[in-house]
């Protein structure tokens, strides 16, 4: 069969869609990605996936999204593909709808969060809700990544099918690594000793950076934020809580990195104080480090942190109980151990890459 994988930007291809692809070249399939282009598309390239680049723009303005529309038509004209799998909430749509109106065999869709559960005016929120309905009705196979929002999809009558396939990451890869620790501590100048508390995610307003940053003045630790704000992201630029965070050298700013496993391996606790996600891969990611997670008690993340257990659960948007989180773990080194190795057991009993991305293929019928 010919799959066609399409996704929104190169961010998105690269760190979520490649494991899949690889599964099913590994089956005997031929894939291509399709994405907006990018610079990590030769991470994707250099792999050997053929790789068609399409002007899909993170924007509901009705010129972007007739152009995507008309652009995915002729690509998939071209390609003539058996299965279309969509991804992300705009080329989601596009991708579905362009599939169905050229006749392809199979229109499969994964959810990586639902618009409508997104804060935001009203209207953004109600204009997912139908985005979201519509796509339904295209789609043969409908997946989301967390389980809280696949059940959203049947009871709100979206797909009455949708199928929770989770999120996973190779345990080969993310590890707890001594080794890797310190050579990134020697590496930054941090001593063996110092307490280190990591975030890795895009730049953008809704993943909590200024709690976190405004929290972390009561932790007895040092920041290490790891990512970038992608040229496609919207919304509020961070740089002035960056600015006015009063940290000092307890902040390191690291930016896009493609080591996160050893950045993690070097780290002591994770944080990811979001206002909404999907199913975050970093904080599968940092589970298989065998850090302890702090998250915001939302859909995702309560999915995959049990609080008091493999780390601590606090209300977004709320920095005295991000900050009480942080800092019980950072003055306890026995907790943050105890927490960290449930943490890493937990992810290698539910966030393996390999049983997501079979899991993922067998619904696809590959």
């Amino acid at each position: 069969m010919k799959v066609l994988e399409v996704t929104n930007v190169d961010f998105s291809l690269r760190h979520f869609l490649l494991p899949l692809m690889r599964g099913i070249r590994a089956r005997g399939h031929e894939v291509v990605g399709v994405s907006a282009d990018g610079p990590l598309l030769e991470v994707v390239r250099g792999e050997g996936f053929r790789v068609a680049p399409v002007k899909l723009a993170r924007s509901l303005s009705p010129l972007a999204v007739w152009r995507g529309f008309r652009d995915l038509v002729a690509l998939f004209r071209a390609e003539k593909p058996d299965l279309v799998h969509a991804h992300m909430p705009i080329s989601g749509v596009l991708a579905r709808a362009a599939g169905r109106y050229v006749g392809v065999k199979v229109i499969a869709y994964t959810c990586h969060g639902f618009l409508f559960n997104q804060p935001g005016p009203w209207w953004r929120r109600g204009l997912g809700l139908v985005m979201e309905w519509c796509g339904g009705k295209l789609t043969d196979v409908h997946m989301t990544v967390s389980a809280d929002e696949a059940r959203d999809a049947r009871r709100l009558g979206i797909h009455r099918a949708s199928t929770a396939i989770g999120n996973g990451r190779d345990p080969a890869v993310y590890h707890p690594d001594p080794a890797a620790r310190a050579r990134i501590r020697t590496a930054l100048g941090v001593a063996p000793d110092r307490v280190v508390v990591a975030v890795v995610s895009r730049l953008v307003r809704h993943k909590g950076h200024p709690e976190l940053l405004a929290a972390m003045r009561d932790v007895d630790a040092e920041l290490w934020v790891v990512g970038e704000r992608l040229t496609s992201d919207h919304g509020e630029d961070l740089e002035a809580y960056f600015d006015g965070s009063g940290l000092g050298a307890r902040l390191r700013r690291l930016g896009y990195r493609e080591d996160i496993a050893a950045l993690l391996a070097a780290a002591d606790i994770f944080a990811l104080p979001s206002h909404f996600e999907g199913l975050p891969m970093s904080v599968i990611e940092a589970m298989l480090c065998g850090l302890p997670v702090v998250a915001t008690d939302i859909r995702g993340p309560r999915e995959q942190v049990v609080d008091g257990e493999t780390g601590f659960l606090v209300p977004p948007m709320r920095v005295p109980e991000l900050a009480v989180a942080l800092q019980t773990l950072a003055r306890d080194a026995g907790l943050r151990a105890r927490m960290g190795a449930a943490s890493r057991a937990r992810a290698l009993d539910l966030y393996d890459e390999g049983r997501v991305v079979a899991h993922t293929l067998d619904l696809l019928g590959l």
